[in-house]
């Protein structure tokens, strides 16, 4: 039975797990994995110093790239967007995309404490091993635009406590 053309998408706060199951997701068949942190930090390494800028930059990358996931999930990939659907404005633009591509989509939701996020980060910027490096602090100011997804929004739904 053929796999049914999916727009995966991730909501969680930082280093609640999202990019390691992204992976994880993108190894099925005709699955591509699409990194806004990988792409962040080739397009805009050194200009990405505050919030504000990485709204700025994050937008200007999402417009750019909306039409090729379109058409990606046309052309029958399934996508694999490893980008935040942390607020109703960035999960409606995800929305768009799979309705523009009349494709199947699923919100993977990352239910996971601060304190586990924190020590997870913790640990991920010691290894040197992701494109970003975040301080506490920081994970602090981004988790208050945080909005879980809510039921009158529609998604199909998969959620992942902490585990």
């Amino acid at each position: 039975m053929p796999v049914e053309t999916t727009l995966h998408m991730l909501c969680g706060k930082i280093a609640s797990g999202k990019s390691t199951f992204a992976k994880t997701l993108s190894a099925n068949p005709s699955t591509v994995l699409i990194s806004e942190d990988l792409w962040l930090s080739g397009l805009y390494e050194g200009e990405l110093v505050n919030i504000a800028d990485y709204a700025r930059c994050s937008g200007r990358l999402k417009q750019t790239i909306a039409p090729h996931i379109v058409e990606l999930l046309k052309s029958g990939l399934s996508v694999v967007l490893d980008f935040p659907a942390n607020t109703r404005e960035q999960r409606l633009w995800m929305r768009h995309l799979f309705e523009a591509a009349g494709c199947h989509h699923k919100l993977y939701y990352f239910d996971v404490p601060d304190q586990v996020c924190k020590t997870r980060l913790k640990a991920r910027n010691a290894s040197g091993t992701h494109e970003f490096s975040v301080s506490e602090d920081v994970f602090d100011k981004v988790t208050n635009y945080f909005q879980p997804p809510q039921p009158d929004e529609d998604f199909e739904l998969e959620i992942h406590p902490a585990g």
